[in-house]
């Protein structure tokens, strides 16, 4: 590895570790150290920009945001390797400017100077600003800033995939039975459910209200070294909780009185498929705003397929469908960060050899996918583009 190439490593990782940790959702922020070096490094590359050889070709000197655009799609458009975003935005350090916040109506200039690029949203010598239309009610900023991928392909597995310990859904409140006695429900039906001591179903001040609903936790394992990564509890849909457990005094028909244990009732407010008792509650997250831009990881990955969501019987995943891999946030992982795909190389027999001896062929690049959501040791990523099906073992590493 030559000097430049390590200040270059260097100067990108350091860029990275700070996109990171004031992109990701609160609830993703990773708290990785940046030394006084790495800072003034990434300082120098923020202001400097990205080489014009960077520069995807026919990049627009100035292009106007529109409603549908998504942040992936614009990289896209001004380089030829996306993940460089953050670069070509010449994130100002001292100001702390988000690169995702960008908004449908802005300008974007791009500028080029010195045998470098830079993106901003004013033109040359003016203040980077953002303007926002006249409104006769507050918004947040967040509900109109640019997604970084089509909402519709990433929001569903926002909340569907859940990587658990084996005990947390078998010590989650479970429902128990329906108001008509029926074996299946689906929207709009009520079903009765209970907890136990350490997680009841109460209907008090401050106490969950929404729940998600999941079943059969499937063990994810590593592709490579046969170990249990987590466990996959395949989601069944949502409830709303209706009535908290209660103790209910009745008559004993002796002339006297018993406590009986009355089960919560809980509405089912969207169902992916039937739900039946036995299929476990857990608290629904709060909604959170996932703000994160398109990255190179800082540091090197080399991970593996581990399974293709949403269908044990799938073989090959294609565009827009969602893998986990074996690796998570104490890897190092985070949101946005972008991997190339790598085919495993098939083993075949070669047919013009007499002895028909088995070769196998080499690994080829197969296109990219986005990291969007983190467990401890398992990463959900949306297949951005491929040239064949993904499968469980092919791998994944940096973006060149």
């Amino acid at each position: 590895m030559t000097a430049f190439t390590r200040v270059r490593q260097n100067a990108l990782g350091a860029l990275t570790v700070f996109a990171g940790a004031l992109l990701v959702a609160p609830a993703q922020a990773q708290n990785f150290p940046i030394s006084s070096g790495q800072r003034a490094t990434a300082q120098q590359v923020a202001e400097r920009g990205v080489p014009l050889s960077e520069l995807a070709p026919g990049a627009p000197d100035t292009y106007v945001v529109k409603r549908g655009d998504t942040l992936w799609g614009i990289s896209g458009m001004y380089l030829k390797r996306p993940w460089r975003w953050p670069e070509l935005w010449g994130m100002n350090l001292k100001a702390l400017p988000n690169p995702h916040l960008i908004f449908p109506g802005q300008t974007l200039y791009l500028e080029k100077d010195g045998g470098y690029a830079r993106l901003r949203t004013s033109a040359r010598g003016e203040p980077d600003t953002v303007r926002v239309s006249p409104r006769t009610r507050s918004d947040s900023l967040s509900d109109t800033a640019l997604p970084t991928l089509k909402p519709h392909l990433i929001e569903p597995f926002l909340v569907e995939p859940l990587v658990v310990d084996a005990e947390v859904l078998e010590r989650a409140p479970r429902i128990v039975a329906t108001v008509d006695h029926r074996v299946l429900m689906a929207d709009g039906d009520r079903a009765y459910a209970r907890g136990d001591a350490a997680n009841p179903l109460r209907a008090e001040p401050g106490a969950p209200r929404h729940y998600r609903i999941f079943r059969d936790a499937i063990a994810l394992k590593d592709p490579v070294t046969g170990e249990i990564l987590g466990y996959e509890a395949q989601y069944v849909g949502k409830a709303e909780l209706v009535r908290g457990e209660s103790l209910e005094e009745t008559a004993d028909g002796k002339g006297g009185k018993v406590v009986e244990y009355v089960p919560a009732t809980v509405e089912l407010t969207a169902t992916k498929q039937e739900v039946r008792a036995g299929d476990r509650l857990l608290p629904a997250p709060a909604r959170a705003f996932v703000s994160y831009t398109p990255r190179a990881p800082q540091m090197e990955v080399d991970a593996r397929v581990v399974s293709i969501y949403g269908g044990s019987s799938v073989t090959y995943a294609a565009q827009n469908q969602v893998i986990a891999i074996n690796r998570g946030t104490q890897d190092g992982m985070e949101a946005g960060q972008v991997l190339h795909i790598m085919t495993m190389g098939d083993r075949i027999k070669d047919s013009t050899d007499e002895a028909k001896t088995v070769i196998k062929l080499p690994s080829e690049r197969n296109g990219h996918v986005m990291v969007f959501r983190t467990f401890d040791r398992v990463s959900y990523a949306l297949i951005l583009e491929i040239s064949t099906g993904v499968r469980v073992g092919d791998r994944l590493v940096n973006p060149d």
